[in-house]
């Protein structure tokens, strides 16, 4: 009888470890983040003027810096969280001047009551925002170019119908227009904090950054906008509403520049037909420099609201030091050109994808 060894039998292989389970560290987490960039880019900004000059850390060069950047932290906040929808809107910054006008003109030129007025103003942006929604999803096309003949429409109605009503561009006496102290007290008043004199649109800064925030991360509404900006065949495949999705970011931006419109107004008590012309690129600048991406599915309120800080302290601080305004555009082109490959180098190191 042949006795024969036994065979070995092969351990079974381990199965394959799903990357995405693997747990991630403290560090991968953090560059995770989309507003991590901004926040040290914000922070290198702080130090450099308040090392050069004095102005900058009073409270009275605080106050000034704060206040620009809440202006434009409100709207940037609203720009981020369409972008994240995968969509853009040229007509913000022209927005705020044409809620302002229509503002001025009811209340100096034909004596509606202020806050009436100012219900108009927000229905006619909320409205300009849904139709802007409604001609990208009808027709297909890139909202660049829908929102683009918007501006030009609003930027021509603007300076238009103001030149024909008043005979000029420029609408002044808000001040003696019945019940303005009221509504300053809402949109243009100051309070005190630590010996600075802030505007109260810091405090409707910091409301929409909390609100947007809470809307993107605990809600199921920020989920699908995420989903849409990120997949939108995979999001109509899955169920989610995105012609409403899509609807309510337009919504939410031209409401946005209602607010600035009025924040504005009630502050210096005229508005010009020019207001907000130009200044919706520096909304998407902050937004971009902030972690969004320009492809959409990516991005927080957070960082939008750093990146719009970022161009206020900058935007006072050259003024500060004393230096030549020309340089402020070549600072807003080069800070875009380096927040956009620095996030790239952010989320290839962390795994992140595009």
């Amino acid at each position: 009888m042949t006795l024969t060894a036994p065979t070995a039998t092969a351990a079974p292989a381990a199965p394959p470890v799903d990357e995405r389970l693997t747990p991630a560290g403290p560090i991968v987490k953090l560059l995770r983040r989309p507003e991590i960039g901004a926040l040290v880019a914000a922070l290198a900004i702080f130090a450099f003027f308040s090392l050069t000059t004095e102005v900058f850390l009073s409270p009275a060069g605080v106050s000034t810096w704060l206040y620009s950047a809440s202006l434009f932290g409100i709207m940037a906040v609203a720009v981020a969280m369409l972008m994240i929808g995968g969509e853009f809107d040229l007509s913000a910054g022209a927005m705020t001047g044409t809620t302002g006008l229509i503002v001025g003109v009811m209340t100096t030129q034909w004596g509606l009551n202020v806050w009436i007025a100012m219900l108009i103003a927000l229905a006619v942006a909320l409205t300009v925002g849904a139709s802007n929604a409604i001609i990208v999803m009808k027709t297909g096309l890139p909202s660049f170019i829908v929102t683009l003949a918007t501006f030009f429409i609003l930027q021509g109605v603007n300076l238009a119908v103001t030149k024909l009503i008043t005979g000029s561009v420029v609408i002044q006496g808000m001040g003696t227009v019945p019940m303005f102290d009221q509504v300053k007290v809402f949109f243009g008043s100051s309070f005190t904090l630590f010996g600075m004199s802030l505007k109260i649109a810091v405090i409707w800064w910091i409301l929409a950054i909390i609100v947007a925030t809470w809307v993107l991360i605990r809600t199921r509404a920020g989920n699908w906008i995420f989903a849409v900006g990120g997949q939108l065949q995979s999001s109509r495949q899955v169920g989610i509403p995105v012609m409403k999705v899509k609807i309510g970011l337009f919504m939410t931006t031209a409401g946005a520049g209602w607010l600035v419109g009025m924040l504005m107004l009630f502050d210096v008590s005229t508005v010009q037909a020019t207001t907000g012309i130009g200044q919706e690129f520096i909304y998407i600048i902050c937004a971009v420099v902030g972690g969004c991406l320009l492809t959409g599915g990516y991005g927080s309120a957070i960082g939008a609201a750093l990146g719009a800080l970022i161009y206020g302290m900058t935007l006072q601080g050259i003024v500060f030091a004393q230096w030549d305004n020309n340089w402020l555009k070549a600072f807003l082109g080069g800070m875009l050109l380096l927040a956009v490959l620095v996030n790239l180098y952010v989320r290839k190191r962390a795994g992140v994808r595009s």
